[in-house]
This record gives structure tokens, sequence and C-alpha cells, in this order.
């Protein structure tokens, strides 16, 4: 098969999504498709040959990249661009999807997971791989998603969503309850998402995340273990926990550096029988409420009462080969070029029921 793996970007999750798709492009190629690389806001700027003869370059456009400790300088990427447009679509981006036979969405965060590029392919015709563009947006929108966990009975923590300017921090200093968490709507990668103790914390957290956006959800915060439980074709894989480094929150460096700074994930995690079952049962009730497709990942709090308080939901979670989902499969026998493929198929199928 032609497969474009899209990924990279303008969204805060710049970096995690160069790294999901170009390993989903390696893997793909490993397994013989004819899978290339594209940015989806560089574009095709640097290539100078027929489009449809891209699909036979050796190395797929797969470049060397990494996950910072830090979030992308999204201004530097915007300068560096050749192609100098308004739009977040780089040259020739809808013209190389319309000569593929799948498009793999290796995008997280903003244009990615929000339903938009879902939506342009869907007017072109064009198979991709997860959810459709309505689902995706439901999903990415965090206050959009509690009100579809309230709705469908998945536990989740009592929150309010707010719109905010910097002169109201004084006031909502004052008045916001503490300790909580404070969340941009449509943020990922614990980008733009504080855990404030105090109301001093509280006016740090409020000044921090405008740099990300101005509507945010105040939830109540909820102690205990962080576990995670991907859907694969309908179905509950294994539950991972999350650890944190000593004294830290699963924050951008926890999640993505190894080592002293990265977390531990242990899967499948050491839960009892009941607890998977709440776990999982509230993942694919979920999924299904939000009517989505394929796959996703949905993050919980596992509190000591044994409540699983449903957080959110990842319609394109990280697909590095030592993300959760793929960690998840691989207990279950399925290689990482295994997953990939399988996504495809499974995306391809979907595509053809609608």
């Amino acid at each position: 098969m032609k497969i474009v793996i899209l990924g990279g970007g303008i969204s805060t999750e710049r970096h995690v999504s160069l790294v999901s798709g170009t390993s989903v492009c390696r893997a793909l190629r490993e397994r013989g498709h004819k899978a290339i690389f594209v940015d989806m806001f560089l574009g095709m700027e640097d290539y100078q040959g027929p489009l449809e003869k891209a699909f036979d370059e050796p190395d797929g456009f797969c470049g060397k990249v990494a996950i910072e400790r830090t979030a992308p300088d999204l201004e530097a990427v915007k300068a560096s661009r050749k192609f100098k447009s308004p739009s977040r679509l780089g040259k020739n981006v809808l013209e190389i999807c319309a000569l593929a036979d799948c498009v793999f969405l290796g995008l997280h965060g903003a244009d990615g997971e929000d339903g938009k590029i879902q939506a342009a392919l869907d007017l072109m015709g064009v198979p991709y791989t997860g959810s459709g563009p309505l689902s995706s947006g439901m999903a990415m929108d965090k206050a959009v998603a509690k009100m579809v966990m309230a709705s469908c009975g998945v536990l989740t923590p009592k929150g309010r969503e707010l719109t905010y300017s910097r002169e109201e921090i004084p006031e909502l200093t004052e008045s916001l309850p503490v300790p909580c968490a404070v969340k941009v709507v449509g943020g990922g990668s614990s980008i733009g998402v504080e855990l404030p103790d105090t109301r001093e914390q509280l006016k740090a957290a409020l000044e921090n995340i405008l740099q990300y956006g101005n509507r945010v959800l105040v939830e109540e915060k909820i102690i205990g273990r962080e576990l995670t439980v991907p859907v694969l074709d309908g179905r509950c894989l294994s539950p991972i926990e999350i650890i944190p480094p000593e004294g830290m929150n699963f924050d951008y460096v926890a999640k993505y550096q190894s080592g002293d700074a990265g977390a531990r994930e242990i899967c499948p995690a050491h839960i009892r029988e009941e607890e998977k079952e709440i776990l999982s049962s509230a993942a694919l009730k979920l999924h299904k409420a939000l009517g989505l497709s394929v796959y996703s990942r949905t993050d919980f709090i596992l509190d000591k009462e044994g409540r699983a308080w449903c957080l959110e939901v990842n319609t394109l979670p990280g697909m590095t080969p030592n993300s959760l989902i793929p960690k998840a499969a691989a207990v279950e026998g399925m290689s990482y070029g295994e997953l990939c493929e399988k996504i495809v198929s499974l995306s391809m199928a979907e595509k053809n029921k609608r």
C-alpha cells in the first residue's frame, strides 16, 4: 500500500508527533509498504521530484528526530518554513495525501486530534486512521468530553469550565478551590496542565497556562494511582500504571524522558481483577459514547477506595515504540510493526463500512 504518515504539525506536541510519525513510517516500510513521512506544517517543500514518485524514496523522508526536554519553539518552526503562507498545511500536503491508499495520522494535539485534518480528508475521500471529525473534536475538548463522561455514567472529578483574562487572575486566585487541577481544554502531553496545592501556586498556574490558551477546566484534585487503558478494535488491552519520579507529577518531562527524569510504566498494571474490570468498562463505555473508531487510550486516577476517576481520552495516543499502546499490545504478543499495520487495516475496514 502507498501510505502517507502525517506528523509534526504546529501543536505543542510537535516533537512527540515527529517521533511517532517517523517510527510508524519505518515500521510500515519494514512490512513492505510504500510509506513516507510528511510533516503536516512543512509539507513537501524540500522535495523536487514528481509527487507520484515520492513513494519510491528510499528513506521515506524519515529524518533523525527526538523528543526534547522542553516543548517546541513553535515560532522558530514557523520562521523556518520556506512556504510562506497563513495555511497550517504545508506545501503539497493534501496533494500527496490524495495519492495515498491511506493516511496514517501520527499527529498529536491541535490540527491533528481535534478533527480538522479528518474533516479535510473526509471531503477529499481519502481514508485515514482512527476516529472521524466529530468524535475527535469532542474528545479533544476536555470540557465537552467531560460532559459526555457524565452523561454515560463514567466517573469524573467535579469541575468547572471558565474563560479568563490576566486581569481576572487575582479574583480567581481567591475564589477557586485548592488543591485543584487546572488544564487548558485543548492541550495534551501534560502541556498546559498545573496541579496547584496553594493559592500562591494557583496564581502562578493561571499565569503560566495563559500561554497555551485562556479556556480551561478547573477540577477537583484526585489523589491516587495513575493508570491508562488502551482500546483497540472494540476491546481493552492491559491497563498500564504510570509512576512518576519521586516528588514529581506526570508532566511532559516525566512522560518522555528516560532515566531518573522519566516515569516508570508498569504493563500490565499490578491491580486487582475487579479494578481492571472497572477501568476497562469505563474506557470502553467512553470510547463508544464518543463514537470513537479503531483505537483510543483513556487516562484514570484510581483512588484508595478503588474508584476509577476518568481524566481524559486520547484519540491519537503516542505511537513511538516506547509509547503506552505499543507496550500494551506487546503484552498480547503483537509487535510494533504488527500494531501499526493493524491500525491501518482496521481503519480501512471502518472507512469502507462508513
